[in-house]
């Protein structure tokens, strides 16, 4: 039984000790260097303010990442408001470093994720929640009579996006490839890399 205890004793000391560590340590991005793949390096504690560990106001920023809020180096977190129009759509994509969880403030919308095998689709209204597991194909509809207002929380400072279309039709892959690879008609990926700006 002592054993047991010693083992419980040992993890609440480690998640207290780590959760401490943590609430004290912050490294504020110093954009005078370039990024590494562990985020910007620190800018001196002297020259670190209040302001770099806040926005504004989202509503006209529309995305909180660390090159709006440099205090998010590190952190592992980030925001942005998504408006989307009567009809409207946030088109397939993927966020490859992280994963994303949505809030709907206003409107409804209908939101889903795909694997290789289903689709996990749901119907959100105010107040409802949503996660985008990383790297899986995403999108978000506007399926009510209003404009949607979207919150996003992602699981990095500074989260990449891949749209489907950009890759697929803005770039120089070449279109027998594409017509190989997607059973899409060569004068349908003609017409899509034309009004995407794409060649090949």
């Amino acid at each position: 039984m002592k054993m047991i205890h010693i083992i419980v004793f040992f993890f609440y000391l480690l998640s207290y000790t780590s959760h401490a560590v943590s609430t004290n340590d912050f490294c504020v991005a110093n954009f005078m260097f370039p990024k590494t793949p562990s985020g910007y390096p620190c800018k001196p504690e002297t020259n670190v303010t209040a302001d770099d560990f806040a926005s504004s106001n989202l509503n006209v920023l529309r995305t909180a990442f660390v090159k709006d809020i440099p205090g998010l180096n590190g952190l592992g977190i980030s925001a942005a408001k998504i408006d989307i129009d009567i009809n409207g759509t946030v088109p397939m994509h993927i966020h490859p470093d992280a994963s994303e969880l949505i809030i709907v403030a206003r409107g409804q919308i209908t939101a889903g994720f795909i694997t290789p095998t289903k689709l996990y689709e749901k119907n959100l209204k105010v107040g409802d929640v949503f996660v985008f597991p990383t790297g899986l194909l995403h999108f978000q509809v506007n399926t009510g009579s209003e404009n949607a207002i979207v919150y996003a929380v992602y699981g990095s400072s500074n989260p990449s996006i891949q749209l489907l279309f950009d890759l697929l039709f803005k770039n120089n892959l070449p279109t027998p490839i594409i017509e190989k690879t997607t059973l899409l008609d060569p004068s349908q990926i003609m017409k899509l890399k034309a009004q995407l700006g794409g060649s090949g």
